[in-house]
C-alpha cells in the first residue's frame, strides 16, 4: 500500500462528508444552513437575554447560558467549513486544520458532557433543597462548575488529538463529516487496536460518571416531586427538568453511539448521520426546548426587545 505522507502540517485530508453522498444534496445543503442559521440566532439571542437581564443572573440560567455557548461554538466549529466545501466543491483541510478541528470539537463535545451533569445537580440543589439553594450553588461554586468543565475537557481533547494525529496515514480520504478519532484511525497504516481500545475505555469513563450524576440526581427529584403538596408546584419543577432532560437524552444518545459503540457497529453513513445531528441539529433545539415552554425566559425576552425595540411602551 502506497503511503501517504500526513507528517507533515502542509499535508491535506478530504473529507467526504454526508452532502457528498446524499441523494438530493442541494437540499440537504439548505436545510443544514437554515439549521445553522437557527442556532446562531436562537443561541445568540439567549446569550444575550441571560446576560442583560438581571432577573436571570441566577445559577441555572449561568449554567444554561455557558451551554448556548458551547453550542454556538460547537456547530460553527464544522458547519460553515462543510457548507463553503459543497458550494465550492473543494472538501481538502489541511493536517493542522484537521487536528483544531477535532480538538475544538472534544473540547466542546467533552464541556458540554460535564456541563449537563453541572446543570442536573442544580436542578437538584434547587428542587431538593430550595432553603440551601444560594449556599450551594454560590457564585464561587458555579464559576467552579464551568471552569472544571472547560478545563477537563480540553486536556482531555488535546491528549486525544496528538495521539491521534501522530500515527502515519495511508489513504487522505475521511468519510465523515468532520474529523473525528473513529473515522480517522480507519486510515491509519499501523494497528491501532490498542488505541480504539483505549478510546472506548475512555469514552465510558469520560461519559458514564457524569450520566450516573443525572440519573441519580432526577431519581431523587421524582421522589421529592412526587411528595409536593402542590399540583402546581409538581407542574413546575417537572416541566423545568423535562427541557434538560430532553437535550441530555439527545446529547448522550448520539454521544454513546460515536464513542462508547464498538467499531464493528459502525458505517461512514451512520457516523455521518449521527454527527450531523449532534454538530448542527442538537444546537438548533436545545436553546428551542429550554425557552420556548420558560416563562421567565420567554418574560425577560420581552423586556429585552421591548426595550431596544419599544422604548416608548411602559409595558415592557
Amino acid at each position: 500500500m502506497e503511503l501517504w505522507n500526513s507528517s507533515t502540517w502542509g499535508s491535506s485530508f478530504i473529507l467526504v462528508g454526508i452532502l457528498n453522498d446524499s441523494g438530493a444534496p442541494d437540499l440537504l445543503c439548505a436545510t443544514i444552513t437554515f439549521l445553522y442559521i437557527l442556532a446562531l440566532a436562537s443561541n445568540g439571542l439567549l446569550l444575550l437575554v441571560v446576560t442583560m437581564d438581571v432577573r436571570l443572573h441566577v445559577p441555572m440560567y449561568l449554567l444554561l447560558r455557558q451551554l448556548s455557548l458551547m453550542d454556538l461554538l460547537f456547530t460553527s466549529v464544522v458547519t460553515p467549513k462543510t457548507l463553503l466545501d459543497y458550494l465550492r466543491r473543494e472538501n481538502n483541510i489541511s493536517f493542522g486544520g484537521c487536528a483544531l478541528q477535532m480538538f475544538l470539537a472534544l473540547t466542546l463535545g467533552g464541556a458540554e458532557d460535564l456541563l449537563l451533569a453541572f446543570m442536573a445537580y442544580d436542578r437538584y440543589v434547587a428542587i431538593c433543597h430550595p432553603l440551601n439553594y444560594m449556599i450551594f450553588m454560590r457564585p464561587r461554586v458555579c464559576w467552579l462548575m464551568v471552569a472544571t468543565s472547560w478545563i477537563l475537557a480540553s486536556l482531555s481533547a488535546l491528549g486525544y488529538t496528538v495521539y491521534t494525529m501522530h500515527y502515519p496515514y495511508c489513504k487522505a480520504q475521511i468519510k465523515h463529516l468532520l474529523c473525528e478519532i473513529p473515522p480517522l484511525l480507519k486510515l491509519t497504516c499501523t494497528d491501532t487496536s490498542r488505541y480504539e481500545l483505549m478510546v472506548y475505555v475512555m469514552g465510558i469513563t469520560f461519559l458514564i460518571p457524569p450520566l450516573a450524576v443525572i440519573l441519580a440526581s432526577y431519581t431523587l427529584i421524582l421522589f421529592t416531586v412526587l411528595h409536593m403538596p402542590s399540583n402546581e408546584g409538581k407542574k413546575k419543577a417537572l416541566l423545568t427538568c423535562s427541557s434538560h432532560l430532553t437535550v441530555v437524552g439527545m446529547f448522550y444518545g448520539a454521544a454513546t453511539f460515536m464513542y462508547v459503540l464498538p467499531s464493528s457497529f459502525h458505517s461512514p453513513k451512520q457516523d455521518n448521520i449521527i454527527s450531523v445531528f449532534y454538530t448542527i441539529v442538537t444546537p438548533a433545539l436545545n436553546p428551542l426546548i429550554y425557552s420556548l415552554r420558560n416563562k421567565e425566559i420567554m418574560g425577560a425576552l420581552r423586556r429585552v426587545l421591548g426595550k431596544h425595540l419599544l422604548p416608548t411602551h411602559s409595558a415592557f
